[in-house]
């Protein structure tokens, strides 16, 4: 089985799933934090060398304020667990986003993740938090911007490869497969620079019932693939 190097995740239908148990949504975030923590062992255990998730976008701001404080702090919970887990599975952990709309507490907790498991040299870790793509493309052109403006870039230096190097992701190669739950078939504002070439699988399973079996048939669909580059096979190019 050809499997992927790089699989990214939309985390969704926490919500529904709980609804649908007679549950709170709040149920349905925690038991899909636990899921996560499930997966992740099990993307080692396949042999994916990095998982990236959707954790929360820049536009889940805009949910009822009970709802984003409760995410938050499952996040803080997560967090504070984190480091023992991924030290234990050799895991390196970074966040990538937009920090400073998180809490001061919730910034310190992930500085801490990233710093204490930087020397880990197994499967990486991302976890997407206040991200959204545009606004991460958006911070790359203003870094890119502030160069020129000093003089350190000219304008026709401008690159693909320089804007990939100022994006939250430049420690990442591109996914290979990007896999979201929950029958949506969008992908919402997430790693649309990156995907440019991904593969894409949707389920109808929701994420807390996402498990071992539901990511190797991801696998499984995507080692049938024929992936192409520009009309040509990856072992023309």
């Amino acid at each position: 089985m050809n499997v992927p190097e790089h699989v990214a995740i939309i985390l969704d239908g926490n919500g529904r799933w709980a609804k649908e148990k007679g549950m709170p949504r709040n149920y349905g975030h925690m038991q899909g934090a636990k899921a996560v923590e499930d997966i992740l062992v099990d993307a080692r255990d396949i042999g994916i060398k990095y998982l990236t998730v959707y954790a929360f976008s820049t536009e889940n701001w805009t949910r009822p304020e009970a709802e984003v404080s409760a995410l938050m702090t499952i996040l803080r919970n997560y967090l504070k667990t984190s480091i023992k887990k991924s030290m234990k599975n050799n895991v390196r952990c970074r966040v990538i986003g937009e920090r400073s709309a998180l809490s001061d507490d919730i910034q310190k907790a992930i500085g801490e993740l990233e710093e204490a498991t930087a020397g880990n040299t197994g499967l990486t870790f991302t976890i997407a938090i206040n991200y959204g793509s545009r606004d991460e493309i958006t911070r790359s052109v203003r870094k890119i911007a502030e160069k020129v403006k000093a003089g350190e870039v000219l304008p026709e230096d401008i690159s693909e490869k320089m804007i990939a190097e100022n994006l939250d992701t430049n420690y990442l190669p591109d996914p290979d497969l990007l896999i979201r739950t929950c029958n949506e078939q969008r992908i919402s504002n997430y790693l649309l620079w990156q995907c440019a070439y991904t593969e894409f699988y949707f389920t109808p399973v929701a994420w807390p019932d996402f498990n071992k079996a539901e990511l190797l048939k991801a696998v499984e669909a995507y080692s049938k693939r024929t992936r192409k580059f520009g009309g040509l096979k990856t072992d023309q190019i």
